[in-house]
């Protein structure tokens, strides 16, 4: 797609497009990009032909299984939350770099089982333009591969027009920081177990308390194995740095002695380091 595209014709454009598609299931992570691809479906099809579905482990946190409740109360539809286990899988919890796609594949499999039982003729994930340009991304080909359709994608809609879309409906979490699995913040090569994925949650739960007086920001606690990686957004690392507590609390949740460094944020940063033997 060329040229600057307003939001109201990046929402038109969406939910035309997914007029198509019939009675259609969602996979939610609670993300911004499968937010908008719910509110345009409801837009586009109504609430009672729209279903969510969020595959319940792990690796999921807590709080975003609490927000994609809220979101598909919101937006007047049902809400599937299939348990899957993925952990169970030697190929996933090996944790090499083709890790999502082994997860991607578990969360299809149940929506192509919730979307018989339930009459879906369609699944549709948040995938959008930005996320067919990084490398990174084995689980899209996962999804492609069971017929999962990707409106953002297919259209060109970036994450920052996604972004434009979300704030246009009024969507409240339209500026909310990206979100990923829990085991994307384990270093590849290093086994995922409950434990580790626990003590990162935890992390990260006690932290954004901690640091709730800074506002809505990225933040990711990485386990690096033999140390542990803060990662918070730049403007805010002077003074992350300088508090002592940001350390502490991180070692109490379950990391122990192990060093804990603060760096600036980046998306993806693991997909940098070798994986570990």
């Amino acid at each position: 797609m060329n040229g600057i595209r307003t939001e109201e014709e990046l929402a038109y454009l969406l939910v035309q497009e997914i007029a198509e598609y019939g009675r259609t299931l969602v996979a939610a992570s609670g993300g911004i990009d499968s937010t908008v691809v719910a509110a345009a479906a409801v837009r586009a099809l109504g609430p009672d032909r729209v279903g969510l579905l969020t595959a319940v482990s792990a690796s999921l946190p807590g709080d975003e299984l609490v927000e994609i409740r809220r979101i598909a109360a919101e937006l007047g539809v049902v809400h599937h939350t299939p348990a899957t286990r993925e952990l169970d899988l030697p190929e996933y919890a090996a944790n090499g770099r083709q890790r999502c796609y082994f997860c991607k594949s578990t969360l299809l499999e149940a929506a192509l089982e919730t979307a018989a039982a339930e009459g879906y003729t369609t699944i549709a994930t948040g995938t959008n333009a930005t996320d067919l340009g990084d490398r990174f991304r084995p689980g899209i080909a996962a999804a492609r591969e069971r017929g999962a359709r990707t409106p953002l994608a297919d259209l060109g809609i970036t994450k920052d027009e996604v972004r434009a879309v979300a704030r246009h409906w009024g969507l409240r979490t339209w500026d909310k920081p990206a979100a990923a699995c829990l085991s994307s913040r384990i270093a590849y090569g290093i086994t995922i177990t409950p434990a580790r994925l626990a003590r990162v949650e935890r992390a990260e739960a006690v932290l954004r308390r901690h640091l709730s007086g800074l506002g809505n920001r990225d933040l990711r606690v990485r386990d690096l194995g033999e140390s542990v990686r803060v990662e918070v957004d730049a403007d805010a690392l002077f003074w992350i740095e300088r508090d002592v507590e940001v350390r502490n609390l991180v070692r109490e949740s379950g990391f122990g002695d192990l060093p804990v460094e603060v760096t600036p944020f980046r998306s993806g940063s693991l997909n940098e380091l070798p994986v570990a033997a």
